[in-house]
């Protein structure tokens, strides 16, 4: 009877056991072993722990994205959507499109009022903001390339939400700022709300999204796109103002597309293609970029930022003009990444003056995008390598808690353009390419990217940020290709950013005082920010040997298999 209480006691701990050890690692040296970047190290760590049971990277990213569902809310989701780029030892590319889209009731004219006027309230928050989730259907699709099932891969993140883990500093203070609109936008009461505030320390338990979780581990899919998941999704619509159905969820497919690859000195880049915005947008800054020989200049010189601002000036023009779901428009990929537009647009590059924004698109008013997204770059003992970046586009998306599933819905209709001219959240205007419609996927910013060398994975590479994201990535690539930076010294300087609109150029701080003012002279407006993304980064040299590095800028966390 002793042994039989003992043992009961034993286990009774193991089940209820907290997840309170929160080891931030923010660099890894390694070889011929499993590296896990992301936004949180218990995220990191869940991934890592599929390695270890044999796993490769792909069952390593599907155990981090839900891992990250659980312990980083406000990004991290199954609320959502994203993109993979994927290539496998043998050389084989590939992408997974889990973009949210448009539901059938949706229209070009929904967020209008009386007058014509956009209302991006509704865009942003609420219900009628949400658009289909894709997360989901993207860890099933990215499954047939890995070797785990998915019983095993999701298990982490059943523990981390049934038991619960200590969360960080950060954390509660996100949580804190956020109660109000949790308070406004949910009806039923969710787990993050609480009548005395967050801190540190204190444990985040979500039973609710616990049992979601056991849903799909049982029922597959289908967990969460029919039965009990997708009625409570839509019984949570008739709450609001929402207008997802069940035929919506039912009818959600992810698209595998053709990885947009390009050459920049001799190394292969790969990355997404349209919905994303990113890889033209990164495609075309790094060939203008290379029209000035930048590896001539010190990183963040005044020539150097000069002519990047430049390159993404003219690019995010284009983006505002021409692109948005491929499905939709006429894709002009090939032409806007070709050598002689590039070299056409420009030609009005001046080196002693900022060129007009008005002199390469069409000035439209704008309004502000949201730059909570997450990212993970994930490479295996055997060369797997994956990049995928994840969002519920604002942070905590929507606010919307799904009420007796416990997960936060997306706000991704604000992606599109609510009314052509009119900027979103992040401030990127669009036209008519990205305009509302049934069934339609939002542009996005999201550029997760493999540099190969030698037909290798050389840097694996994304963030998060809104618009930021394809100038970030951008940056990150040039630090270690043309300025020879280390990948910490990458990740960790001092960034920049500019988008054709607004004419600002956003630096963070610690930014070289010098650069900013020879920038003023040539007429730049400099606007100074607290910080712009968190990279992550991995590095692997001819020989092997890898480096991980997580952006100094959050929690963000290494883990090795």
């Amino acid at each position: 009877m002793k042994k039989f209480t003992l043992l009961l006691l034993l286990f009774s701990q193991l089940v209820f056991a907290q997840f309170t050890d929160i080891n931030i690692v923010k660099e890894i040296h390694a070889k011929n072993k499993g590296l896990v970047v992301s936004a949180h190290p218990l995220a990191s760590e869940a991934g890592a722990k599929m390695m270890k049971m044999g796993g490769n990277a792909y069952d390593a990213v599907i155990a981090t994205q839900i891992a990250l569902a659980v312990v980083y809310p406000q990004a991290g989701n199954i609320g959502g959507g994203g993109f993979l780029v994927g290539v496998k030892n043998n050389g084989e590319k590939f992408t997974i499109d889990f973009r949210e889209t448009a539901p059938e009731k949706a229209s070009k004219d929904m967020y209008l009022d009386k007058k014509g006027n956009a209302n991006t309230d509704l865009s942003q928050n609420g219900r009628l903001a949400v658009g289909i989730p894709g997360s989901v259907a993207g860890y099933f699709a990215t499954l047939k390339y890995a070797k785990l099932p998915m019983e095993k891969l999701i298990q982490p993140a059943i523990d981390l939400a049934e038991q619960g883990f200590s969360i960080t500093e950060r954390e509660a203070n996100l949580l804190n700022h956020q109660m109000q609109f949790f308070d406004q936008h949910n009806t039923n009461k969710t787990v993050f709300q609480k009548t005395a505030p967050w801190k540190q320390g204190d444990i985040l338990v979500q039973k609710e999204l616990a049992a979601t979780l056991k849903l799909i581990q049982k029922e597959g899919a289908k967990g969460f796109y029919e039965g009990k998941t997708a009625e409570l999704l839509v019984a949570e619509m008739k709450r609001g103002n929402g207008i997802i159905t069940l035929n919506d969820l039912k009818n959600y497919k992810v698209i595998e597309r053709k990885p947009l690859a390009f050459n920049y000195k001799g190394n292969e880049v790969v990355s997404m293609p349209l919905p994303s915005s990113g890889g033209i947008l990164l495609a075309q800054m790094l060939k203008m970029a290379s029209f000035e020989n930048l590896e001539k200049y010190p990183q963040n010189s005044t020539q150097a930022v000069q002519i990047m601002v430049e390159a993404e000036r003219r690019a995010f023009a284009d983006r505002a003009e021409y692109m948005g779901d491929p499905e939709f428009i006429q894709d002009q990929t090939a032409r806007l990444i070709s050598e002689e537009y590039l070299k056409n647009r420009w030609k009005s590059f001046n080196k002693n003056a900022a060129t007009p924004s008005s002199e390469v698109g069409k000035i439209i008013a704008q309004p502000k995008e949201s730059t909570e997204t997450t990212h993970i770059s994930i490479v295996d003992k055997d060369g797997n390598a994956v990049a995928v970046t994840t969002t519920l586009n604002g942070l905590y998306g929507s606010k919307v808690v799904v009420s007796g599933a416990g997960f936060f819905l997306n706000n991704e209709m604000d992606d599109f353009s609510v009314k052509p001219g009119v900027p979103n959240m992040f401030g990127a205007v669009g036209g008519e390419a990205n305009s509302i419609k049934p069934g339609k996927r939002m542009l996005s910013s999201m550029t997760p990217t493999i540099v190969l060398k030698n037909g290798k994975p050389y840097i694996i590479v994304g963030t998060p940020g809104g618009t930021t994201i394809p100038t970030s990535v951008f940056q990150s690539i040039v630090d270690v290709l043309d300025f020879k930076l280390s990948p910490n010294m990458t990740i960790n300087s001092p960034k920049f950013h500019h988008q054709w609109l607004p004419e600002t150029v956003m630096v963070e701080k610690n930014f070289p005082e010098s650069t900013i003012s020879d920038l003023e002279k040539l007429k730049y407006k400099i606007e100074r920010i607290s910080q712009l993304g968190r990279t992550e980064m991995i590095v692997i040299d001819e020989k092997g040997n890898a480096v991980a590095v997580a952006d100094g800028r959050g929690d963000d966390s290494v883990a090795v298999q």
